[in-house]
């Protein structure tokens, strides 16, 4: 059997993108191809750990072979005290999972989401959510759309 050369990213599975926030995480999934991503239900968080091991449980029922987390920039570039945060988070689910994870640009998506939702017809209280979920799929169909893999 020739050795296996290819990178974790070139391998078989599927993407998962998380908008990770203080209340919740937006989960979003790309198909066994990666060129779609699909929404999943909003995580609500119950703790850090508790989090982590339902992600990491996710992965593995998915077949995940990357995470894709948002990267919450300041509209000038620069890291935030969230993107701080989110790099530790990451670190962390890095370790856990064992899969690897990229950053990407996240400073639209929220606005995005909720340009998408208004007027939707989903009640006020159901739209963080939504917007949590939509964002990750627009981050996720973003990136697939720019043909990263």
């Amino acid at each position: 059997m020739a050795p296996d050369t290819a990178s974790d990213v070139d391998k078989p599975g599927r993407i998962l993108a998380l908008d990770l926030g203080k209340k919740r995480i937006g989960l979003a999934l790309s198909d066994e191809l990666g060129i779609t991503a699909q929404g999943l239900e909003t995580l609500e968080r119950t703790g850090r750990r508790a989090d982590i091991e339902t992600l990491r449980r996710l992965t593995v029922e998915k077949n995940v072979r990357l995470i894709l987390m948002g990267d919450p920039l300041h509209m000038s570039g620069e890291q935030s005290r969230q993107g701080e945060y989110t790099r530790e988070f990451a670190r962390e689910l890095e370790y856990k999972t064992g899969i690897p994870i990229q950053f990407r640009d996240e400073r639209w998506t929220s606005r995005q989401a909720e340009r998408t939702l208004r007027g939707s017809g989903i009640p006020h209280g159901d739209r963080k959510p939504a917007i949590d979920r939509l964002s990750a799929v627009i981050l996720l169909q973003s990136y697939l759309d720019a043909g990263a893999r």
